[in-house]
């Protein structure tokens, strides 16, 4: 499959993480960060440092893991970054996961 081979080629490793810090499972997908244009998805908080404005990204990546299935507290992980996920969905060429499209926000720890 031609997707997949793009994601291994062009595509971040990335890992889906659960709550208590395991890893679920290893793929490669492709992160971009959402510009200010596409305001419905941006906002941020104020933390005891100042105000972070909590960056969102586009998360296109393979059928599986399948982020529009996760419990609540599981998060994606990149490099040292980590990512929960706002929205997930599933794109369909016919019967079959073609690929999931997520909104995904960088988590702040105090």
């Amino acid at each position: 499959m031609k997707l997949k081979r793009m994601f291994e080629n062009y595509g971040r490793a990335v890992s889906l993480v659960s709550k208590d810090g395991g890893t679920i499972a290893e793929t490669s997908a492709l992160i971009s960060p959402l510009r200010y244009k596409n305001k419905m998805y941006l906002y941020g908080v104020n933390t005891e440092i100042g105000y972070n404005s909590q960056g969102h990204y586009l998360y296109i990546g393979p059928p599986e893991p399948d982020l529009a299935s996760l419990e609540n507290g599981e998060y994606v992980k990149c490099g040292d970054e980590k990512y929960r996920i706002d929205r997930a969905e599933r794109v369909y060429k016919g019967n079959e996961v073609f690929y999931i499209w997520a909104i995904i926000r960088v988590i702040v720890e105090n």
